[in-house]
């Protein structure tokens, strides 16, 4: 009986001794449950850090993918325009020389050549 007693004691001291610890500041002036307080924060603030940096970084990548694709878009309908301009320009170019040369064939007598006057409404 009394070594159950004893040994109690002992269980109980070391329960205690085991929370005094827990409690004893460190030289920095803090305690061990302080310190795995801020540990633990820390752990957290990183986690919510990271999160927010790959939220941003996905932002980026998805602007630039958008960027790139409204680039590739403007070059495309560039490339149209500028093929309609030059095959307008080309046609008014055609059209031109032909009527120079029917002007030129009409004044050198050439009346089929010639251009017809409309006929006036009655």
């Amino acid at each position: 009986m009394i070594r159950t007693i004893f040994t109690a004691t002992a269980a109980m001291a070391l329960l205690a001794a085991g929370q005094a610890a827990a409690w004893q500041k460190n030289p920095d002036g803090t305690t061990a449950e302080e310190k795995a307080n801020t540990a633990k924060l820390n752990a957290d603030q990183l986690a919510k850090a990271q999160a927010e940096t790959d939220a941003y970084n996905a932002r980026v990548a998805a602007n630039a993918q958008q960027e790139a694709a409204a680039q590739s878009t403007f070059l495309a309908e560039t490339s149209a325009y500028e093929a309609e301009k030059a095959r307008v320009a080309a046609m008014s170019a055609e059209e031109r020389i032909q009527w120079e040369a029917d002007v030129a064939a009409c004044k050198a007598g050439d009346k089929t050549r010639c251009a017809h006057p409309e006929s006036k409404p009655q």
